[in-house]
């Protein structure tokens, strides 16, 4: 994840999907229907139109990877519209890409409370993992599995917990969070994502030909995956 207080290494780093269709492809300026109306529900009538055109610039900045920019934004989207969950979970998103965890980890708190969506549950614990705080990384992690959520959530919020155990030296626990199953010819970016940090796993434990096996099934699917080529040479041929 990016500059770190500790080893917080990027083939681990989670990436959120963003939810229902990611509102960042609205790079026109025209917010999605739902969103509109998500923010008319919860803003004061005169505080309306401000605040989605200020979503919308943070939407734009979003998609141009102006991470910092958009936060400044959405700050003052959320300052119109504090119960806006839109608002709060792209105001979290930026500020996890920005490397502000504390903002990240409030705002992506908030946007769960309002809505009961677990769809941003592996960026909060990685912006925990960024901030040393393993007790509540482990705590976010059973809440995790008491709430549920869909499957490409779930190998997101592994990827995360099981770099969190590598981290921590906890070898034999992040092989039982991590490990594949079959590992299918045309599997999903989330897949492969949680197939890169087995693999990792699998190299931690001394079983180098399990993580030739996972790491030749990535190579196949995603072979400019970042930090594949690091992996190739530690595996062999």
């Amino acid at each position: 994840m990016k500059n770190e207080p500790r080893n917080h290494s990027s083939d681990s780093r989670h990436r959120p999907p963003q939810r229902r269709g990611a509102i960042v492809a609205a790079t026109s300026g025209q917010l999605p229907g739902w969103v509109r109306d998500e923010v008319n529900r919860s803003t004061p009538k005169e505080r309306r139109e401000p605040a989605l055109r200020l979503l919308s610039q943070g939407v734009a900045e979003f998609s141009d990877e102006r991470y910092r920019a958009a936060a400044a934004r959405l700050r003052e989207a959320k300052a119109l519209s504090p119960r806006a969950a839109t608002i709060r979970e792209l105001l979290g998103l930026s500020a996890y890409r920005a490397e502000l965890w504390e903002e990240a980890l409030r705002e992506l708190r908030t946007f769960r409370r309002l809505t009961g969506d677990t769809s941003q549950m592996p960026a909060e614990m990685d912006a925990l993992r960024a901030l040393g705080r393993p007790a509540d990384v482990d705590k976010t992690w059973q809440l995790f599995k008491e709430l549920g959520g869909a499957r490409d959530v779930e190998l997101e919020a592994r990827v995360v917990y099981a770099s969190h155990l590598l981290d921590q030296g906890k070898v034999k626990p992040a092989w039982e969070v991590i490990k594949p199953g079959r590992l299918v010819a045309s599997a999903g970016e989330a897949e492969i994502r949680s197939w890169y940090v087995a693999a990792k796993v699998a190299l931690a434990a001394g079983d180098r030909e399990t993580a030739r096996t996972i790491t030749n099934a990535i190579s196949k699917q995603a072979p400019s995956l970042e930090g594949l080529e690091e992996l190739q040479t530690s595996v062999g041929p």
